[in-house]
């Protein structure tokens, strides 16, 4: 795929003849063209999604499976007495997890390639900040994500849940940030890394002891202290929860008691949106101080 389009200096900018001129005039074309780069990032990783519809679908088979095979055959052992809901309602803010997490992961992976091809030597030649540039990617991961798991949304149906459009827009916003938070801590773990075979080992050995440790599949309440601790600071446990807790508030019930506790304290809605949204900020800082480094 061919470099976006990224935009040139012109005679307002501090790059152009006229950087001598007002600085606070010249200020404002700068950042117009810090926000042209991040759109054209942005449009690349969706023209890469609307040009791949069989790869795009291939992504979302697992988490069906998951929920219709797995939800299905485990409905009819645990009974909703359990759970406060059906096995496959409280399965799915699980199954929109793994759907949001794969196209996050991609992206890590992806900025390692463009480093050793060359691509990425191509984009650091325009006129823009690094750290835009790492934006660019983490907004285009979170938004290619976010609408890969909002195909699943249209199955609520199938599973008990209402075509409620208020519960959809809160799964919609649950799920843009936790896209946000896993891609920042992608980007952040690919700055460090030249080679995606070590990326690609290193999210293997971490990332099915962090999903098993979601509360995505069976409640947190049920596993041992040691377990609680690592969900405490997992952040697909924050994400699951907040999703369970969108669905919970507005089907009765809702399972909103089988996920993160502090000390058999269970966090509020917002602290949980608000923890995710500072662990992704601080990640993508982290990223953008390594990747301003000169290399």
């Amino acid at each position: 795929m061919t470099a976006p389009t990224l935009p040139a200096p012109d005679a307002t900018t501090p790059d152009g003849p006229g950087a001598h001129g007002d600085t606070g005039r010249a200020a404002v074309p700068r950042l117009r063209h810090e926000a042209r780069a991040v759109h054209a990032l942005v449009h690349r990783d969706l023209l890469r999604l609307a040009s791949q519809p069989v790869h795009t679908a291939l992504m979302l088979v697992q988490p069906v499976l998951y929920l219709f095979i797995l939800g299905g055959g485990l409905a009819a052992l645990i009974p909703d007495a359990t759970l406060g809901v059906g096995y496959q309602t409280y399965l799915f803010p699980g199954v929109l997890m793994m759907t949001v997490q794969t196209p996050t992961i991609m992206v890590g992976i992806r900025l390692i390639t463009d480093r050793q091809s060359g691509y990425l030597r191509e984009l650091l030649m325009a006129p823009v900040s690094r750290p835009t540039l790492l934006l660019g990617c983490c907004a285009g991961g979170t938004i290619v994500s976010t609408v890969q798991g909002a195909v699943l949304l249209t199955l609520v149906g199938t599973i008990g849940l209402p075509y409620d459009p208020l519960l959809l827009t809160l799964l919609l916003a649950g799920m843009i940030i936790t896209s946000f938070t896993l891609t920042a801590l992608a980007l952040a773990l690919a700055v460090t890394l030249s080679r995606p075979e070590v990326f690609n080992m290193l999210l293997g050995l971490v990332m099915m002891p962090l999903v098993l440790l979601s509360g995505g599949f069976f409640p947190l309440k049920n596993l041992p202290g040691w377990a609680h601790a690592v969900a405490a600071v997992n952040p697909l446990a924050y994400g699951v929860d907040l999703l369970r807790r969108c669905i919970a508030l507005r089907v009765p019930g809702g399972a909103a008691d089988t996920g993160v506790q502090w000390s058999h304290w269970h966090p509020p809605l917002l602290l949980e949106a608000g923890l995710l949204l500072a662990c992704g900020t601080v990640a993508l800082l982290w990223a953008a101080h390594l990747f301003s480094r000169p290399e």
